[in-house]
């Protein structure tokens, strides 16, 4: 039995190489995206514009008025509207913010694009396959690209996306800019190095949703630390908040409840046994 196992392994690995090999020599016309990729802007969505009412995205009258309430909500300290919250992952197009860096692992047939930290990640399958069907949704989608040759030289430059087959909650980013719960958005992408910078790169989102009056187009962009430090970060095991009826508290010191907005009532203790008062002492 030990030298069956041996045999395996080593059969294993000269598989592996050779995989490992082919894959080198076919990458070689592919982009360099190795690396660590951390947001140049801020947490909005477009980067050219405040945080905010400014940013004007083209929302419906209907989900500007939704808009406008999450932002009332976030005012007075509630995130019962932000799934980020409950340590539900952002999905598209809301990950692409890069709240946590981003690294993409790029091979001939897919491109993982992964949110450090976080466990949350897509694929974007390059291999030409059409669109799938029965396949489950999900909060990142089903993405389908191709390479294209801006230069004419053999090399790919950039990578065009789309994104497809959604499930809620999804927001576009932190503010609450609403997504339709039809969840038929649709993400074009066109990922791209800058072309004076080699450790910058672009992403121009275009996101095609019906709570949107018109498609919305954004730029975001991401500067390449190489040779980076990857960080762990547990969402569950960092996350303050406590949803309970509706109302939004936070974990205080002790882990005791605390409000999050000033006069906000505690929680309906009604399912909780009251403590019975200590008995009153008889006179001597």
């Amino acid at each position: 039995m030990r030298y069956g196992r041996g045999i395996w392994a080593i059969t294993a690995s000269v598989v592996l190489a050779t995989a490992l090999s082919g894959a080198r020599a076919t990458d070689a016309k592919f982009p360099d995206w190795e690396g660590q990729w951390a947001r140049t802007e801020g947490a909005q969505f477009d980067p050219s514009k405040p945080p905010g009412l400014p940013q004007k995205p083209p929302l419906t009258a209907e989900y500007q008025a939704i808009w406008e309430a999450y932002l009332r909500e976030s005012d007075a300290g509630g995130q019962n509207y932000n799934p980020q919250a409950r340590c539900i992952p952002g999905g598209m197009p809301r990950m692409m913010i890069a709240y946590q860096p981003l690294e993409f692992i790029v091979t001939p047939a897919t491109t993982f694009v992964v949110v450090s930290g976080r466990n949350e990640f897509r694929r974007i399958y390059t291999d030409g396959r059409d669109w799938p069907h029965n396949v489950a949704p999900s909060l990142s989608g089903y993405s389908i690209g191709h390479w294209s040759d801006d230069g004419g030289d053999g090399r790919y430059t950039m990578l065009e996306a789309e994104t497809r087959n959604f499930r809620g909650p999804r927001l576009i980013d932190a503010s609450g800019i609403p997504l339709d719960q039809d969840n038929q958005t649709v993400v074009k992408e066109r990922i791209h190095l800058d072309k004076a910078d080699a450790n910058v790169l672009r992403d121009d989102i275009t996101v095609v949703d019906n709570a949107l009056t018109r498609p919305w187009t954004v730029t975001r962009s991401y500067h390449r630390v190489r040779n980076p430090t990857w960080v762990e970060d547990v969402c569950d095991e960092g996350n303050q908040w406590v949803f309970i009826g509706g109302e939004t508290y936070m974990r205080g010191p002790g882990g005791l409840l605390m409000p999050t907005a000033k006069d906000e009532p505690p929680p309906d203790l009604k399912y909780f046994k009251k403590p019975e008062a200590p008995p009153k002492a008889q006179a001597q």
